[in-house]
């Protein structure tokens, strides 16, 4: 199977480094430092004109946990049949049960909505109360890929989980385990070290631009109290290139 570097991204000079760098995939996002929104229609079509890239974008109506009201569900199937009108490339969608585990009824009108588009579990695996039945319940549902870190903060310290599911994965033609959370080069060079099985991550790369304003009122927050607002996230072309680097040059 192919290797893939997937590289999340919120706006359009994050898409352009992104491609600068070398990724095979994009995951479209907005709110990336909400931990990732639905993105904006507008923007993918922005992106997919100027680059022959796949895109697969997230479905996450709001900050905070993965369980969605009736309301969140439709709202999230509308997006999904905009966004695909507007060239998305698959979906990455996920949603859990009170319980903690997949929640299958929220997912299939989300499903039915992204068609015959490929379609990533997202990590609300990572926060399940067994990742190992997340994926194969993910499997069942026809989900090609599972982004997780291994039900850690970071996936290098979700090492035993990952190396359970890349034996699923193999053991059962399951779903492509898309490792994420903390990526750079020096984790992917470590981690297929250490899962020699591994051949697909996930990362943003974000580097920090400092804001070209100068008169500031650092005493008023137009978001959440403590969020650096003077501060853009941004991939960082160079950080890609070196994550592909790790991960092509490493036989």
């Amino acid at each position: 199977m192919a290797k893939v570097l997937e590289v999340c991204v919120d706006s359009l000079a994050s898409a352009q480094a992104a491609v600068q760098g070398g990724a095979d995939r994009l995951e479209f996002c907005s709110a990336l430092a909400l931990g990732g929104l639905s993105p904006y229609a507008e923007l993918l079509q922005q992106i997919k004109r100027r680059w022959d890239i796949p895109v697969r974008c997230l479905m996450r109506p709001r900050a905070g946990d993965f369980l969605y009201t009736p309301d969140e569900i439709e709202l999230m199937c509308a997006q999904i049949k905009t966004l695909r009108q507007c060239g998305a490339d698959g979906f990455v969608l996920g949603a859990l049960t009170p319980d903690g585990d997949l929640d299958t009824e929220a997912l299939q009108p989300m499903l039915a909505a992204c068609g015959d588009l490929p379609r990533t579990l997202h990590r609300c695996i990572d926060v399940s109360r067994d990742s190992e039945a997340t994926y194969r319940s993910a499997a069942a549902l026809g989900f090609d890929t599972v982004l997780t870190s291994g039900a850690a903060a970071a996936c290098t310290g979700g090492e035993e989980v990952l190396r359970r599911l890349l034996q699923l994965r193999d053991a059962e033609n399951a779903p492509e385990v898309l490792i994420g959370a903390g990526v750079n080069a020096a984790v992917i060079t470590h981690m297929r070290q250490q899962l020699p099985g591994a051949r697909a991550f996930h990362m943003s790369g974000k580097m920090l631009l400092e804001s070209p304003m100068r008169f500031r009122r650092a005493d008023i927050p137009m978001g959440l109290p403590g969020l650096d607002e003077w501060h853009i996230q941004q991939t960082d072309a160079q950080a890609v290139r070196a994550a592909r680097q790790a991960l092509y040059d490493l036989q």
